[in-house]
């Protein structure tokens, strides 16, 4: 607690004592103006994830010059610059001109699209006012491409299914016919899957789909939705999911180390991780395994220190110095992106290594130039925690910088999480993660969700009764044995 003096007190103290005072209150201050600079940037950065753009890209679209690598310079931020070309309005002028789409890019764009022709003909009546009698001959047509959209609607299927019976005995048998999703039920393979492209690919709620249903005057409720969709997940999904489990990730609701633990029991090779404790721990209890660093994650914290920070300081920040020479090593790593392992390897010990010494060493000076607890301070002490794991991908071709193409896979599920309606329950977690897995799956591997769903809905059903499950490697997502109509 401060304490406080009179002036009479103050003019009878000696002068070391004053000196003590203004030392301790210099202390006291230097202390309260951390607290508040660390206050400053949490609000900031509450602020920002608020209302802030959630790009992780710099504000500045000048290209940033920052070192030379066997003689040609390295910018910082091209691809932000050159996306962000197209970031106006559609009726404002752009930045910078739009490039030109390469010739022939719209056919290529509509040329899988089934072609609907629609005839505009003159009669022969207008034909004889327009040039007289027998005055014309009919040139080759314009052709005028136009989308056409039809809007999504419900039809009842009203299958007929023959029935015949001896005239000897009283057998009786039925044509082939498809059979049932759920007994007693209307749901078929073509409705789950839109519903389930609507919902875990598109993030549309079920209460949403409801009231689309209902405006097209049809009653598909979601308390009915969700039952088919936890039934057929658990019934059919989960017999490719689990033909998929080692290739694919699982939900599961809490952080307990027995879950990553248990998944990766019959892994071995070198996992992409991000900082948690529990990963390092595994590793050190086994020999086979060899967890990887994701530098994502060790730029993220620097990013929100640089968005924390007012305009006018971010680019003279220690936070913008760390963002540009981990965006140096990705520029350079990605340069190495159409090689092989092996050469991959042999260039990052040339070309990238150096970059990662540099910044390790360079993290380490400044470490103490930063206020303790600080978004930038936090990003350094992550880095130094880090970087055994952070290195890891300089000693194998194959291990990418980041674990990205996980995160990116799981977004849709983050994106969705605040419409769930049914995932209250461990039967719907279960199912939702069942699905989600699946979509993701499909997407990695450029098929149609919507499509690759309808399909798995009507040819998992033909196998309830094996007793072997190997006709599920012709329904995974990278099997040359699915319909063509699965793939994009």
């Amino acid at each position: 607690m401060a304490m406080e003096y009179t002036e009479e007190q103050l003019n009878n103290f000696d002068k070391a004592t004053l000196v003590q005072l203004f030392l301790v209150q210099q202390s006291q201050l230097k202390d309260i103006d951390q607290k508040l600079q660390l206050l400053l940037e949490q609000v900031a950065v509450l602020n920002n994830n608020r209302f802030g753009r959630s790009s992780e890209k710099l504000e500045d679209s000048n290209q940033i010059r920052f070192m030379e690598v066997d003689g040609e310079i390295i910018y910082f931020n091209e691809a932000e610059a050159v996306a962000a070309l197209s970031d106006y309005e559609e009726d404002e002028e752009p930045p910078k001109a739009r490039r030109k789409k390469s010739k022939g890019k719209r056919m290529m764009d509509i040329q899988n699209l089934p072609v609907v022709p629609v005839e505009h003909k003159m009669t022969e009546e207008q034909l004889i006012e327009e040039f007289g009698e027998d005055g014309w001959y009919q040139l080759e047509d314009e052709i005028i491409n136009r989308y056409r959209f039809t809007p999504m609607k419900v039809e009842i299927e009203e299958h007929h299914v023959g029935v015949y019976k001896s005239k000897k005995d009283n057998r009786f048998i039925k044509a082939s016919h498809p059979g049932y999703l759920l007994r007693n039920s209307l749901v078929s393979p073509s409705l789950l899957a839109g519903i389930w492209n609507a919902k875990y690919v598109n993030a549309v709620p079920l209460y949403r789909q409801e009231q689309e249903f209902k405006r097209m005057g049809t009653g598909i409720y979601r308390a009915d939705m969700a039952h088919w969709t936890i039934l057929c997940a658990e019934r059919y999904l989960s017999i490719l999911y689990d033909y998929l489990h080692e290739r694919i990730y699982e939900y599961q609701p809490g952080r307990n180390a027995s879950h990553p633990r248990e998944f990766l029991k019959e892994f071995n090779g070198i996992c992409v991780t991000d900082g948690y404790q529990v990963y390092h721990t595994i590793e050190k209890e086994r020999e086979d395994l060899k967890i990887a660093g994701c530098w994502a994650h060790a730029r993220r914290r620097f990013d929100e220190a640089v968005k924390a920070l007012p305009k006018a300081k971010q680019r003279d920040s220690l936070a913008y110095l760390a963002l540009r020479q981990i965006q140096a090593i990705y520029r350079e790593d990605s340069r190495l992106a159409d090689m092989n392992p092996q050469e991959r390897l042999e260039h990052r010990q040339v070309t990238v290594k150096p970059l990662v010494d540099a910044y390790f060493a360079w993290v380490k000076q400044n470490l103490t130039k930063v206020t303790p607890k600080s978004k930038t301070a936090n990003g350094f002490t992550y880095a130094i925690n880090q970087e055994e794991y952070l290195r890891v991908f300089l000693e194998d071709g194959d291990v990418p910088l980041d674990n990205n193409s996980a995160e990116q896979a799981i977004r849709p599920f983050c994106v969705g999480k605040k419409n769930w309606v049914m995932i209250d329950t461990i039967a719907g977690a279960n199912a939702s993660a069942i699905i989600y897995s699946i979509a993701e799956t499909a997407k990695a591997n450029n098929l149609k969700p919507y499509n690759y769903f309808e399909y798995l809905l009507t040819e998992i059903p033909k196998h309830m009764d094996d007793h072997d499950m190997s006709f599920c490697e012709d329904l995974l997502p990278w099997s040359e044995k699915l319909p063509a109509e699965c793939r994009k």
